[in-house]
């Protein structure tokens, strides 16, 4: 047990994330002010700095040194590597930004690498956000199971109970986008996600997508997508009612293809059932599609991962994106093994590894990242792309520089004040069923909050 003591510096949870990079919870104790120090402790700061990243750097170096790991991430514990670049670049131009991410966040050679590949492949299929435009993001928090690793809204409802959220998630719609036509925003992008919104009939869906049509700007519209992501959710019925009404992106999201995994993460479909939902789609013409697949599930070894990855690469998605498995205090998985991501960090090193290579031998490219915490060796969630079919809106959420609208139960509105490079959240309520006896305060906070605020400050 390593006792440690950080000087002069209040916001201590900032540092300690990085200290759990190297140490689990139970290996450490965090010394409160008034704690006296024994002659075993490690104490940080003592020089009195008010730099939070250099007492980071010596929190690195430091238990770099007792553990022997080096992260590759360095001391950047934030979640947007290639946003923190981009506004290097701008500011300080290429090479002083390099210089920085390499010398004064101590990233590794080979993620520099990444970020930078990232960041000029989103700048060559989408610049900047279009002055006025707005990523919508419409949340549907319903899914058949809730797997085991899952820390989003996610509710195992009746179809009554569907139907009450239903009715207030359209009454939400309607409402902000009209008034986004009012206020000059439209959409650049639409993202229907969850849970799984293909929870919903076949009829919801129809109505849903109709009324976003008929309250948005979609002139402008380049991407719609909707997360499909359960294979056992799927029909021909739907996606002949996606494909008809302008979807032109889906996600169908395997995680893995290994049979006993889908079962221990909670999950009521076989691999069958994923291959069937890609013929599904191909069928119905749908010729964007994107697949999750998880690096680190529980009883996973490298090998089943690369075998998961090479079936969906031989179905034939135009998207790939690879998530580092993350065990978030609102899943099952962490009471189960509250420490399961130190276990896994070695074998999702070697996963990522291996697994960044077939894509790239398969002609897919990395084009949006980010980070979480309490992700499997401290990596990073990437999605991979065919050339041209890269993500829109999920390029814009991680830039943050464009308005995220965002409805329904749990969606945080991001509004983007360009002058001044700021954001301000304008959250809805979590729990489905406060969102549904709350629906006219959520409009609310959008009309006080969002378009009032962008009618003041001309942005």
């Amino acid at each position: 047990m390593f006792n440690i003591k950080i000087l002069n510096y209040e916001k201590q949870y900032l540092l300690e994330e990085l200290i759990k990079v190297f140490l689990r919870p139970d290996q450490y104790r965090l010394l409160k002010e008034e704690d006296i120090p024994g002659d075993d402790a490690i104490i940080f700061n003592e020089s009195n700095s008010a730099d939070r990243n250099e007492i980071k750097r010596e929190i690195y170096d430091k238990l770099s040194e007792l553990t022997g790991m080096k992260p590759e991430w360095g001391i950047l514990t934030g979640i947007r590597p290639v946003k923190l670049y981009g506004e290097m670049l701008v500011s300080d131009g290429q090479d002083k930004a390099k210089e920085q991410l390499r010398n004064s966040y101590y990233i590794s050679d080979e993620k520099l690498d990444l970020i930078c590949d990232i960041y000029d492949r989103q700048i060559d299929f989408c610049g900047d956000a279009p002055e006025k435009s707005a990523c919508v993001y419409i949340g549907i928090p319903f899914c058949p199971t809730r797997c085991v690793y899952c820390s989003f809204a996610s509710n195992q409802v009746c179809d009554d109970e569907i139907e009450k959220y239903f009715q207030a998630l359209l009454k939400e719609v309607s409402y902000v986008g009209n008034r986004m036509r009012q206020t000059g925003i439209y959409a650049e992008s639409i993202y229907i996600g969850g849970g799984t919104p293909t929870t919903l009939t076949a009829e919801q869906l129809e109505v849903l997508i109709e009324t976003v049509y008929e309250s948005f700007d979609t002139d402008r519209l380049l991407e719609f997508t909707v997360e499909a992501g359960r294979p056992d959710t799927i029909t021909p019925e739907k996606l002949k009612v996606l494909k008809e009404h302008g979807v032109n992106r889906i996600s169908i999201n395997p995680q893995s293809m290994k049979k006993e995994t889908l079962e221990l993460i909670g999950r009521n479909h076989s691999p069958e059932d994923i291959i069937r939902a890609f013929e599904m789609a191909k069928l119905a013409k749908m010729d964007n599609i994107n697949a999750d697949i998880i690096a680190g599930l529980p009883e996973e070894s490298p090998e089943d991962f690369i075998n998961t990855l090479k079936t969906v690469i031989a179905m034939e998605p135009t998207n790939i994106t690879v998530h580092s498995l993350a065990v978030k205090r609102a899943s099952r998985l962490k009471d189960i093994s509250p420490d399961f991501h130190y276990r896994q960090a070695q074998i999702v090193a070697e996963m990522l590894d291996e697994g960044r290579r077939i894509l790239e031998d398969a002609g897919y490219k990395p084009n949006y990242l980010y980070r979480q915490k309490h992700m499997a060796g401290a990596f990073e969630n990437v999605g991979y792309s065919l050339p041209g079919k890269e993500c829109i809106y999920n390029i814009r959420i991680m830039d943050e520089h464009q308005h995220n609208i965002a409805m329904g139960a749990g969606g945080i509105t991001k509004v983007y004040f360009p002058k001044e490079n700021r954001l301000e959240r304008v959250p809805n309520v979590y729990n489905y069923e406060e969102y549904i006896n709350r629906i006219d305060e959520m409009i609310n906070r959008k009309e006080e909050n969002l378009f009032k605020e962008v009618n003041i400050n001309g942005d």
